[in-house]
């Protein structure tokens, strides 16, 4: 009869030990599944450190946009009427002013574009992933001519 007491004890005491294991383990893997957030870019600015000015007025239409650009590519200059920002999913990017302001961007990189400022982007030896996000009103054009 004692023998069997002991035996259950042990037995009760490894259970509740796997059950305070398997808890822990929930309890780290819910950790694991848990919403991480990191803010990429957040900026009253340009890359060029000019400050954004107010939103137009009308109803407000946002535009995200995936562009692709070739290797070795240079876009043909051009500016943007509204605030705009890009994230560069792969590749690298050299971003230019008219004025000769530079910035050099690489996978993993933000950039606060410009705004009626004319610019352009030249891909390197690999091509380039954006993933640009407009906030501009409805109607409004995306991009404009360069000077």
């Amino acid at each position: 009869m004692k023998r069997r007491l002991c035996f259950c004890l042990l037995a009760l005491q490894c259970l509740a030990g796997s059950a305070f294991a398997a808890d822990a383990l929930q309890k780290n893997k819910s950790e694991s599944n848990s919403v991480k957030v990191e803010t990429l870019m957040k900026t009253t600015q340009s890359w060029d450190g000019v400050d954004y000015g107010p939103y137009p007025t009308g109803r407000p239409e946002l535009s995200i946009l995936k562009i692709e650009i070739p290797p070795n590519t240079t876009l043909p200059w051009h500016t943007h009427p509204m605030p705009n920002a890009a994230y560069v999913v792969r590749g690298s990017l050299t971003v230019e002013t008219q004025s000769g302001q530079k910035l050099m961007l690489s996978e993993g990189d933000t950039l606060p574009e410009t705004v009626d400022t004319v610019h352009r982007g030249t891909s390197g030896s690999e091509a380039v992933e954006l993933i640009v996000f407009y906030a501009g009103v409805k109607g409004q054009p995306l991009n404009g001519p360069g000077h």
